[in-house]
């Protein structure tokens, strides 16, 4: 089956790739290969979001990450230069690949991956997961028991979701391999109380990077008024433990599953194999994965802080609002490190000589993390230097005054689908939130509304996209194939859009948190009571 599939997959992989050559030696003999600044024609049309959109559909037809994103890329700097050879080839790596890499933001979330793949190296080679895996086995006996506990995890670390994703993971794997949940199930817990849990937070790096997109000091105050209305983050919670409780699988996820519970945890591809170190049975205590995770908890919380001026005198809430992430991050988890490394010389669980070994081993193990990282900051690079912020800001414009009732829904789909195609809800709240606060203003109950609407679809649409940094991350946290994870996670992530989106066509019309918000909780448990019945159906007919 897999085989047919990829047999299918490579001849549109190849006819895509000698399209763009055609095109590129075109380009060569049209322009004389002149480097020249041009203006691209296609900025600020809808050509301007055709790169993501290859990408996204290449990588779920061809379940191959790298060369789609590529293509992707490719696409963006044939638009951006008009389909010129050599401008196409320097915007992609001047414009693209070496701009995101000298980007101090991004390079301080590399560091991040890279020191956390270290400490998970470590905590595995001195027994810490394993330990923790035995503890944990003797408390938790079911499945459910499993998946409940990932997500209780997932929520109460809600500081940051590259965080998130792979403390979550690192911690969990052990717990759920031995339940026999599949690792595209563990990084659907990992994606789903990432982002959606990190955008009701009044303290995370989210909402500080909402309540920048406010005037007037008004971010935040914002932010915590939007929190009940934001329908997609708190059905996402919901429809998690639903699945979870009412033991309810259905789309690629249920084949996984069954899988999983018969020894296949990954239903075929696994890049990460050979990456996990072999640790003696006994070796290792609890304390050995508890205390550096807790330290390095307090750590990033810490380095947060410290980049939003909190030990000058900024108040805590401001220095959260204010904080740079990337900075925070990257400071904390380089403290927790040099604190693991001692604590691990100190209880004398490693020689100095494996502990050395062990931090190019955990560097190996974000490889593809990194490699898919990069690839997604190019493709959005190649997307915002052909304008799409400009394409949605005007369209937005022109068409919001007209549908105030239906405007939250309209709102939440237009987010959906920037996130989805850009990868980037930072930047679908950049775009979305400015325009929403000129329509309305934040005196007006529909202006909340339509704000929650922007937060809720950016998250949608980046829970959904398979070039979202926070996808990536999910993938790497589980140790899952990223395409795998982004197929098996798209049809509840839709499932909980569209109730999502019934419930903002609503509040358009009620603007209640305290009358819409049980009323959509209600229609989600409704929906998965309805899958489950299909679903009993449908093994009654197969039987």
């Amino acid at each position: 089956m897999h085989r047919k599939r990829k047999v299918r997959a490579l001849p549109a992989l190849i006819a895509v790739l000698a399209a763009i050559v055609c095109t590129l030696v075109v380009g060569v003999f049209a322009d004389g290969g002149d480097a020249a600044e041009v203006t691209s024609r296609f900025y600020g049309t809808a050509w301007s979001l055709l790169p993501p959109v290859i990408a996204i559909v290449l990588a779920l037809i061809t379940k191959e990450v790298y060369s789609s994103l590529f293509v992707g890329i490719l696409a963006g700097g044939l638009l951006y230069s008009n389909f010129g050879f050599e401008g196409t080839v320097l915007h992609i790596f001047n414009g693209g690949i070496a701009s995101v890499l000298s980007d101090d933001y991004n390079v301080g979330i590399l560091i991040f991956l890279v020191i956390l793949g270290a400490m998970v190296s470590l905590m595995n080679r001195a027994g810490g997961s394993a330990a923790f895996g035995r503890w944990a086995a003797k408390r938790i006996k079911t499945r459910v028991g499993a998946q409940l506990a990932t997500i209780v995890l997932g929520v109460l670390i809600f500081i940051d979701d590259y965080f998130n994703c792979l403390t979550v993971g690192s911690v969990m794997r052990p717990v759920t391999d031995k339940h026999g949940v599949s690792r595209a199930k563990l990084s659907y817990l990992i994606d789903a109380t990432a982002a959606p849990v990190c955008i009701i937070a009044p303290i995370s790096s989210w909402a500080a990077a909402v309540a920048s997109y406010v005037e007037d000091g008004q971010g935040l105050v914002v932010f915590i008024k939007s929190i009940p209305f934001n329908f997609y983050a708190w059905l996402t919670i919901i429809m998690m433990i639903g699945l979870a409780v009412m033991k309810i699988e259905y789309g690629p996820m249920a084949k996984f599953e069954k899988n999983a519970q018969a020894g296949d945890l990954f239903s075929g591809k696994n890049p990460y194999a050979g990456m996990e170190e072999d640790v003696p049975e006994g070796k290792g205590r609890v304390l050995d994965l508890g205390l550096p995770i807790v330290v390095l908890v307090f750590c990033c919380i810490m380095g947060m802080l410290y980049t939003g001026n909190f030990f000058t005198g900024t108040s805590f809430v401001d220095a959260f609002s204010g904080c740079d992430a990337s900075d925070g991050l990257m400071l904390g988890s380089a403290f927790a490190l040099v604190f693991a490394i001692v604590y691990y010389l100190c209880r004398g669980s490693m020689s100095f000589r494996d502990i050395m070994n062990s931090i190019p081993e955990g560097f190996k193990a974000m490889v593809p993390a990194i490699l898919i990282l990069t690839f997604a900051w190019s493709l959005k690079a190649m997307t915002d230097s052909l304008g799409a912020t400009a394409f949605v800001d005007t369209t937005l414009r022109a068409s919001a005054e007209g549908f105030k009732a239906l405007l939250p829904a309209i709102v939440f789909l237009i987010g959906c689908f920037i996130a989805f195609s850009t990868g980037t809800s930072w930047g679908t709240f950049g775009i979305l939130i400015p325009i929403v606060l000129e329509v309305f203003p934040l005196t007006d109950p529909h202006g909340i509304v339509c704000v929650s609407a922007c937060m809720a679809g950016a998250v949608c649409g980046d829970h959904c996209s398979p070039i979202s940094d926070t996808t990536i991350m999910a993938s790497a946290g589980a140790q899952c194939d990223h395409v795998n994870h982004v197929s098996t996670q798209l049809p509840y992530a839709i499932t909980c859009a569209a109730v999502s989106c019934v419930s903002y066509i609503i509040a358009g019309f009620v603007p209640n948190a305290v009358i819409v918000l049980p009323v959509a909780v209600v229609l989600m448990l409704g929906t998965l009571a309805v899958i489950k019945t299909l679903n009993k159906g449908k093994a009654k007919n197969d039987a």
